[in-house]
């Protein structure tokens, strides 16, 4: 089987290797720690790791990478001797690594599956435990680490419908894979449920909740003034701002094509535009230009900037780690990939925010948080664009709705909290019976 799948992970590595770097290069810095993707790490950081106790968490790219600086500042204090090292696959987590993480904590990019590169990276890093935010199972990584009996854990597991038919689909691959887990943070019954039946053995699953809801609640310094930016653009204080979040291709151009039919009942309504891969930013403008929507890009925008009232009617931001900051100044958000793509994308975030949002009928990633907020009446799911316009016109028009599902969302939201300290309770418990000193906790 370990053959089969390595034979069949080059030949399939060979053939995507052009659309990989490609899209590494997009996204810029891409230079920057490449070795590390192979295995090898600097001395600097082999001599940090040095007779420590090394825990490894891995976080997929932007949104996992945000879980984890969450999930570290609560376990840090329940293991003070322990070295924590970071990973991520793409350059936009590792700069939001950079940026929310001090650099006590070190940060590398996750090895590519191959066998001999992962042997490198465990033999160089020595973890003594392993955390993977999300289901990111990798086999050669875990395959190594099984075989040299360091505990693996799951954390904020999830399985949407298409992951659990592939995953089952592969049955005979993945699962001695799942069962290879210490311990399993479930999201919800149903993905214990799911996971239990793909392998994982039921003592290890707990099911905690999603990290987001904690997650989303945590503040944060504010590093971007949203209102005085958008004062340089023009736009009145007071206006309403309408912000599609974490969009997909084909949203974009629903709305623009929406905009102006929502322009003519609101006037001054400003449109924030921000695209889930920012790298899509130049291909998002176009389809603007070509709607004849008059808009500017948020990198273009300095301390000198400033513009006429009315010259620019979208601020479309081609920036990462900001969208945070934008939904807290939207009258009403839309949740993007729910529309014209599947998955969805978080909702939590807005909800937490206590504002109005709407997302489509594609929340396959999120269907339980999704029908939660619809349930409790803290958000609008729509079913094609036509209804979308409807529901925004609707709550642009009426402030007293707006309030009434921000505060349904927010009550979800609170409803929901304390997944990140029973999922630390979950990885401490169970070092505490390895070699770790786990700090009491009250």
């Amino acid at each position: 089987m370990r053959t089969l799948y390595n034979i069949l992970f080059i030949i399939c590595f060979v053939v995507t290797m052009p659309y990989y770097f490609m899209r590494m290069s997009r996204r810029g810095n891409w230079m920057d720690g490449f070795l590390q993707r192979f295995g090898i790490y600097d001395t600097k950081l082999k001599q940090a790791l040095t007779n420590r106790q090394v825990i490894w968490l891995h976080a997929v790219s932007v949104g996992e990478v945000n879980l984890c600086t969450q999930l570290i500042r609560a376990l840090e204090p329940r293991l003070p001797n322990a070295k924590l090292v970071v990973s991520t696959t793409t350059t936009t987590g590792m700069g939001e690594l950079k940026k929310k993480l001090p650099n006590h904590i070190s940060k590398i990019y996750y090895p590519i599956d191959r066998k001999k590169y992962v042997a490198r990276a465990l033999a160089s890093i020595k973890p003594g435990a392993i955390v993977l935010v999300e289901a990111e199972i990798w086999p050669n990584f875990i395959w190594r680490a099984r075989n040299l009996r360091i505990p693996l854990f799951l954390v904020n597991a999830r399985l949407s419908e298409r992951s659990y038919r592939g995953y089952k689909r592969f049955g005979f691959l993945f699962r001695r894979l799942f069962a290879a887990f210490a311990g399993v943070g479930a999201q919800s019954e149903t993905d214990a449920a799911r996971l239990r039946e793909l392998g994982c053995r039921p003592e290890a699953i707990q099911v905690v909740g999603s990290l987001k809801f904690d997650a989303a609640k945590l503040d944060e310094r504010r590093l971007l003034d949203v209102p005085a930016m958008l004062r340089q653009l023009g736009v009145k204080p007071g206006v309403p701002v309408l912000v599609a979040g974490s969009t997909h291709a084909g949203e974009e151009a629903l709305l623009a094509e929406i905009f102006p039919r929502l322009r003519q009942r609101f006037p001054d309504l400003f449109l924030v535009l921000v695209p889930r891969h920012f790298e899509r930013s130049r291909e998002v403008g176009r389809e603007l230009s070509e709607r004849g929507l008059r808009f500017a890009y948020r990198s273009e925008i300095t301390a000198h900037t400033q513009r006429a009232a009315g010259e620019v009617e979208c601020l479309l931001v081609n920036t990462t780690g900001e969208l945070r900051f934008f939904y807290e100044h939207a009258t009403v958000i839309f949740v993007g990939k729910s529309l014209t793509a599947e998955g969805g994308q978080n909702p939590i975030e807005p909800g937490a925010l206590g504002k109005a949002m709407v997302f489509g009928p594609n929340m396959q990633n999120f269907a339980e948080v999704a029908a939660n907020f619809v349930a409790q009446d803290g958000a609008v799911q729509v079913r094609d664009a036509a209804e979308l316009e409807a529901a925004l016109a609707q709550l642009l028009a009426d402030e007293a709705r707006r309030e009434q599902l921000g505060r349904n969302a927010l009550k979800v939201v609170r409803q929901n909290l304390g997944a990140i300290e029973r999922t630390v309770d979950m990885i401490v418990q169970s070092l505490d019976r390895e070699e770790f000193y786990v700090a009491p906790h009250d």
